[in-house]
C-alpha cells in the first residue's frame, strides 16, 4: 500500500492537461494501486493521477461499492442533466452543487491495455465526469454557475489549507474550459 499526498487547488498540475498513457506495465499497475489506496485513505469517491502529481490520463473510482479504474477515457454524455452536490479531494471539506450530465458512457483501457466501456448514471456518471475533467486540467469549480463559483472562491480563500498553499508560493489558477461545456458551466 502506498498512500500519496493529494495536490491541492493552486498546484499547477491540477490545471494542466494530462498525457495519454502509451505503456501498460508494472509502473502503471502500481499507479492504479496507489490511486486506489490514496482514494480509500482520504476517503473519496474518485481520484485522478494528476491529483497525486502524476500527469497521466488515469483515474479510479469507488461508487456504490464498485471500485474501478479507467485509462485514456473518452466520454459520451447524455443531453439530460443533473444538478447535485459535488466535492473534490483537492478542495478539502468543500462541497457545492455542480451541473453534470445524468448519464455517461466512458470508453478507455484497463491497466493491462484491454479496452473497456463503463456506463453510469447519477452518482457514477458524476464521478466519471469529475475525474475525466481532472485529466483535461478542468476543476469542478470551472463547471459551476457564476454565483456558486463566487461563493466557492470566497470559502476557498478563507480556508486554512488555501492560506497554506499561498504561503508556499502556489497561486491558484482558474481556467475556462477550452472544450464545449454544453451549458454545464462557464
Amino acid at each position: 500500500m502506498s498512500i500519496q499526498p493529494i495536490r491541492l487547488f493552486g498546484d499547477p498540475v491540477l490545471t494542466t492537461p494530462a498525457a495519454l498513457v502509451d505503456t501498460f506495465d508494472r509502473e502503471l499497475r502500481r499507479l492504479v494501486k496507489d490511486l486506489i489506496d490514496t482514494m480509500n485513505d482520504a476517503p473519496g469517491a474518485g481520484l485522478a493521477a494528476p491529483q497525486i502529481g502524476v500527469p497521466l490520463r488515469v483515474f479510479v473510482w469507488d461508487v456504490d461499492d464498485e471500485v474501478g479504474h479507467l485509462i485514456n477515457p473518452t466520454l459520451s454524455l447524455s443531453i439530460e442533466l443533473q444538478d447535485g452536490e459535488e466535492g473534490c479531494l483537492s478542495f478539502p471539506d468543500l462541497r457545492y452543487d455542480t451541473p453534470r450530465s445524468l448519464h455517461v458512457v466512458a470508453s478507455g483501457m484497463n491497466m493491462h491495455g484491454e479496452p473497456i466501456t463503463i456506463e453510469g448514471s447519477e452518482y457514477l456518471a458524476r464521478a466519471i465526469q469529475h475525474e475525466t475533467d481532472h485529466l483535461d486540467g478542468i476543476l469542478f469549480i470551472d463547471r459551476m454557475p457564476t454565483e456558486t463559483r463566487k461563493l466557492a472562491m470566497k470559502e476557498i480563500r478563507e480556508s486554512e489549507w488555501f492560506g497554506s498553499a499561498i504561503a508556499h508560493g502556489r497561486e491558484p489558477v482558474i481556467k475556462v474550459s477550452p472544450h464545449s461545456t454544453r451549458g454545464l458551466g462557464i
